[in-house]
């Protein structure tokens, strides 16, 4: 080959060599790239779909459901929860413009509003505007959902793009809950602010914050003057010291809430009685709020309850103090450091007074008690402490530094108050009395106030003994009347045959014909007269023979019977849970049934609430027994016992005797006459006998009758006097 041709292809084929080479570099070098564009592609699907991943999880366990919709508002994405919250499908609505979804919408007025007033938005980028809304889903009997949306304007894409990102969210449970709330809170306020008792809301430092009109009227003033002040500031000085000590138990977790009764001042600066119940309100993490309180006017029931305490210790017709409180002013003074020689106790019975009230009745014996215990309280002067014991036996106890002197003088004062005759309707009458007096000496001081009053009682039976209208003074030559020694009597007057048995008729109110008789007991005793049941059954109790009176008392009641078998009429007789309690009383008394072959029907049991305070199963038994063999059995005194309507439940009881309180209170009475009419008409509903006793006028016959109830006793009809 020409060598000068052979330089020329060289150049050539190096020249292309390098090209190939330098083209093959770049081939690999391209390939390189698209190798890691490839990879990078790759991760970005791989990322992508991660993501997209993560998107559905995230939708699926969010309460929010999402709508992305373009600038002009067409719906290019809707996740599960937000299709499931609008009632939609994601393939039915993507692609559709937001304003014609198949969505109904009501606004707070309830009127329907377009989808793309709700769901649209077209305002600055980067604001957010939230709506609530009630979603209404198709179908009959679905239940309307309240749901809050959210709209936000997301950032614009490379390509200038503009979408719209907004959330759904169901909020019916939250927004049931509040108006709940908002219903409990109105209730609660329209409640206290009409409630007919005091409320308020109190702070922790006991300072009232709200107030109702209840409140105000009750303490005199208005419900947001009362706004600020701490209640202890409107309480009695005496009163605080105890609110304080209950609120720091509350405060302290020891009571949940208390009650409490004290006295409130005015805005009058007059002070009125309070139940003031308080409950503390403690926030969601258990730490105290504040505090509920309620305020009642207590002032009548406290004045009721002051005088039913007055009525327990103090004798109803005449006012004075009966046998309790007399027993205890006596021991109480006898306590005290220097009673011998201050102390006299003064035993007045009055002569006479039996034939007053056999005579001229009830209510002028009445009259004359009255008038005798007016005699010994001007005699007295305030001095000591007057008692009526029953029937016509008065007490004085005297305290004065000189009682051996006072008590003669008292003495002298009553004689002299009982020698003018009282004035009774159109007649004067004379009564006098018999005084025993007992010294408070060491011995008799010693051994306390029954001995005392035994002493004195002594001293009044031989005052009796030498002629009556006298004054005797106690010495160690009488005998004293110690527990023992009334024991002995009054089981002597039984086997003596003292204790009589009086009958008092029961009749029809519908026509007066008489059905049955009332077996009242009275002692004849061989100095004192004729005894009233007042007079000596405190001391059967406390001797304890009522049981063996109460056989007596029964016996001749069951020969009553047998020798009256002709007439058909039943009578009643008192017996006490005590004598039941014995069980050998209805044993002893449905032997003598039997023996003398009287009906049990004719035989009645009168049992007084009062003494069914302690029964129990043995007294339940023996008044299940008694009604088991045909005896009736009444609830005596009805009305006044502690829990009636139990007995009338849990006792075999057959009828019911309206107590006498109820009796004289009627027709003029408002309420007496709604008290006998409702306890007519719950025996009557009981289908129960109902007897009302202690009727003294016709007006209460009539009520009565007119009211339901069946039989009647009382003066109007005749007084309990021996059947012969």
């Amino acid at each position: 080959m020409d060598v000068g041709l052979v330089g020329p292809y060289n150049v050539i084929t190096t020249v292309i060599a390098v090209v190939a080479v330098a083209a093959l570099g770049t081939v690999l070098v391209l390939l390189r790239r698209e190798r890691a564009q490839a990879r990078r592609n790759a991760e970005l699907v791989r990322v992508a779909g991660q993501l997209h991943r993560r998107y559905d999880a995230l939708q699926r366990v969010t309460s929010e459901g999402v709508l992305v919709q373009s600038r002009d508002g067409e719906v290019l994405d809707l996740s599960e929860r937000a299709a499931q919250i609008l009632g939609v499908t994601r393939d039915s609505v993507v692609g559709m413009p937001v304003s014609r979804m198949p969505v109904v919408l009501l606004d707070d007025r309830g009127l329907a509003v377009n989808p793309g007033l709700v769901l649209a938005r077209h305002d600055v980028e980067g604001e957010e505007r939230t709506t609530v809304v009630t979603l209404v889903p198709p179908g009959p009997g679905a239940r309307p959902s309240v749901v809050q949306v959210t709209s936000r304007t997301m950032p614009a894409d490379d390509d200038g793009s503009v979408g719209v990102l907004t959330t759904i969210v169901d909020i019916t449970a939250r927004h049931d809950v509040e108006v709940a709330l908002s219903r409990s809170e109105t209730q609660f306020r329209v409640a206290m602010e009409n409630a007919p008792i005091g409320m308020a809301l109190v702070d922790l430092e006991w300072r009232i914050t709200e107030a109702n009109v209840a409140l105000a009227e009750l303490l005199g003033t208005h419900a947001s003057a009362l706004r600020g002040y701490r209640i202890d500031e409107l309480s009695a000085p005496e009163d605080r010291a105890s609110q304080r000590m209950e609120m720091d138990k509350l405060l302290g977790g020891g009571q949940q809430r208390f009650s409490l009764e004290m006295r409130c001042r005015r805005a009058d600066e007059q002070l009125v009685w309070v139940v003031l119940d308080a409950a503390l309100v403690r926030a969601a993490d258990g730490r105290a709020d504040h505090f509920v309180v309620q305020v009642r006017d207590a002032t009548e029931s406290k004045m009721q309850a002051e005088m039913l305490t007055h009525r327990a210790m103090h004798d109803p017709l005449t006012g004075l103090a009966n046998r309790t409180l007399l027993q205890e002013v006596l021991q109480a003074a006898l306590a005290q450091p220097g009673a011998v020689d201050r102390i006299a106790v003064l035993a007045c019975d009055l002569d006479g007074f039996k034939a007053i009230n056999d005579r001229y009745g009830h209510a002028a014996g009445d009259d004359i008690l009255v008038h005798v215990a007016g005699v010994l309280r001007a005699a007295s002067a305030g001095n000591g402490t007057v008692a009526r014991l029953g029937g016509d036996e008065f007490v004085v106890v005297l305290q004065d530094v000189h009682a051996a002197k006072a008590v003669f003088e008292v003495a002298n004062e009553i004689h002299s108050g009982l020698a003018e005759p009282v004035r009774v309707g159109r007649r004067r009458l004379g009564v006098g009395a018999s005084v025993g007096i007992a010294l408070a000496e060491p011995h008799l001081v010693e051994a306390g106030a029954p001995t005392l009053l035994a002493a004195a009682d002594a001293a009044l039976y031989r005052a009796k003994q030498t002629g009556r209208g006298r004054t005797e003074v106690y010495d160690t030559s009488m005998e004293l009347a110690a527990p023992s020694n009334v024991h002995r009597e009054l089981v002597q007057a039984i086997e003596a045959g003292e204790m009589v048995v009086h009958y008092q008729p029961i009749v029809d109110l519908s026509d007066g014909h008489v059905v049955g008789y009332e077996a009242l007991v009275r002692w004849q005793h061989p100095h004192r007269g004729l005894l009233l049941p007042g007079a000596f059954l405190p001391q059967v109790q406390e001797a304890g023979v009522s049981v063996l009176l109460g056989q007596l008392v029964a016996s001749r009641v069951v020969e009553f019977l047998a020798t009256h078998a002709d007439d058909g009429r039943w009578v009643s007789v008192n017996v006490s849970a005590d004598q039941l309690g014995d069980s050998e009383l209805a044993t002893r008394l449905l032997q003598d049934l039997s023996r003398h072959r009287v009906t049990a029907g004719r035989l009645v049991l009168e049992l007084t609430e009062s003494s069914l305070v302690a029964s129990g199963t043995r007294i339940r038994h023996e008044l299940t027994q008694l009604s088991a063999a045909g005896v009736p059995i009444l609830l005596d005194d009805f009305g006044t016992g502690v829990s009636p309507l139990s007995y009338l439940r849990d006792l075999p009881v057959a009828g019911v005797k309206l107590d006498m309180s109820f009796t004289s209170g009627i027709p003029h009475d408002p309420t007496a006459g709604k008290v006998v009419r409702a306890l007519g008409a719950l025996a009557r509903e009981l289908a129960m006998v109902t007897i009302a006793e202690g009727i003294e006028y016709e007006e209460q016959a009539e009520f009565l009758r007119r009211n339901g109830w069946r039989y009647g006793q009382g003066w109007l009809y005749g007084g309990a006097r021996p059947f012969e």
